[in-house]
């Protein structure tokens, strides 16, 4: 299948290009720069470059390709998670930009799109286990998101398949946010967001890479895109020093991430997310059965 890749260099797509050029699929990825499409091309990727919001240069790009895979994100460095700003244009790229990659093919006549979400709209249930059929939240947060699955079911009205995956929280090499995390932890502090009972969903990158391979192959429809054992947020935040050979001098910002309100609630709900329905239908299983291994695996790299 020719493929076109948008957010080909982020934290996800860097490896799901190397997952779908493994499949067989020919790849078309969009770089921004002559460096990452070099990295692209040693992969074996087609490069081009072209803006997310210029529908009529998308259309010329997106031509002859079956399937649109949309990974692209802004997502700002940890230091400013908590800056409703910094969300501005990470907004802009879920709402405007997803938008215009689906106007552009349909009228492209692309059959197939794929498009990223999270995990993190669900409504907070507890311990209990969450399905694609679970309620979703509506917070300022969660609208960026929820307008790019939007633009997903739009395709789909059209009469093409649409495949909306909802990733966990990612982390691995090349999720700068998740090498942060892993520094700190190294200086003895273990990022805990709300509760310690409170469950997080996890994937690691490569695993959302090859998610993203099998989505492919599936019908229209959400799938979630986590690990089989979603963990605790003290077992996380244990899971991560231990990976670091550091013990927890502090868990941070624990119960005070509460106090942010709608700037933290998506990371501080208690989100317990079954991938069970992405395995049945495609034979997609993860490599890392949860954060305790995926951690480990990625402080080896890390290290070096």
């Amino acid at each position: 299948m020719k493929v076109f890749v948008v957010g080909a260099t982020g934290a996800i797509g860097r490896y799901a290009v190397q997952a779908l050029v493994d499949a067989g699929h020919s790849v078309t990825a969009v770089a921004r720069t002559p460096e990452k499409a070099s990295r692209l091309q040693n992969q074996g990727a087609s490069t081009t470059t072209v803006s997310i919001y210029d529908r009529m240069a998308l259309i010329k790009q997106i031509e002859g390709h079956q399937a649109v895979v949309n990974l692209a994100t802004a997502i700002p460095p940890v230091s400013k998670f908590m800056q409703s700003s910094a969300w501005v244009e990470n907004d802009r790229v879920r709402k405007e930009g997803s938008a215009t990659i689906v106007d552009a093919a349909i009228s492209a006549g692309a059959e197939r799109i794929v498009q990223e979400s999270v995990s993190m709209l669900y409504a907070d249930q507890g311990d209990a286990w969450i399905h694609e059929n679970s309620p979703t939240d509506d917070f300022p947060m969660a609208h960026g998101n929820l307008a790019a699955e939007a633009s997903t079911h739009r395709f789909i009205k059209t009469g093409g398949t649409g495949v909306i995956l909802r990733f966990g929280w990612f982390y691995g090499p090349g999720a700068k946010h998740s090498e942060e995390f892993f520094r700190l932890a190294r200086n003895h502090i273990a990022i805990m967001m709300g509760p310690p009972n409170g469950y997080v969903s996890s994937i690691h990158v490569a695993d959302a890479g090859a998610a993203v391979a099998a989505a492919l192959a599936v019908p229209s429809g959400t799938y979630n895109v986590v690990d089989d054992e979603p963990l605790t947020k003290r077992a996380y935040a244990d899971a991560l020093s231990t990976a670091a050979g550091r013990p927890a001098w502090l868990r941070l910002p624990g119960r005070a991430a509460l106090l942010l309100g709608n700037r933290s609630t998506s990371l501080t709900r208690s989100t317990r997310v079954s991938n069970a329905k992405l395995r049945e239908e495609s034979g997609w299983l993860p490599s890392f059965s949860s954060a305790r291994d995926g951690w480990l695996a990625t402080a080896k790299i890390l290290r070096k």
